[in-house]
């Protein structure tokens, strides 16, 4: 059942026996059955996606005092994500502050 308006893509709710958009300057309506609501539509995405390890705005991030493998540098900042499953240890992601270089530690 596709419960996304396929005018302004809102997400639409069942109300006596119609989906109506939630979206008040849409107020596109249809009757539940109308199209074939058991129909899923899988699309491509055109661009691939990058994962970024770290956001640009390195400034805002903690430091830590660890030595950077290529610079030597003493100072990096760090954040931690979930890279695998939610029952295994989160990553530790380091950026010399330095130099720019990217390492983690699981």
């Amino acid at each position: 059942m596709s419960l996304f308006c396929p005018k302004c893509e809102s997400l639409m709710y069942p109300e006596k026996g119609e989906l109506i958009c939630s979206n008040p300057q849409c107020k596109h309506s249809r009757k539940i059955g109308e199209e074939d609501d058991r129909q899923v539509v899988r699309t491509k995405r055109k661009e691939k996606m990058e994962t970024l390890v770290l956001d640009e705005i390195i400034e805002t991030l903690p430091k830590t005092r660890i030595e950077c493998q290529e610079c030597g540098n003493n100072e990096a900042f760090w954040q931690l994500r979930q890279t695998r499953a939610a029952d295994e240890p989160e990553t530790r992601i380091y950026r010399c502050t330095k130099c720019g270089h990217t390492w983690r530690e699981f």
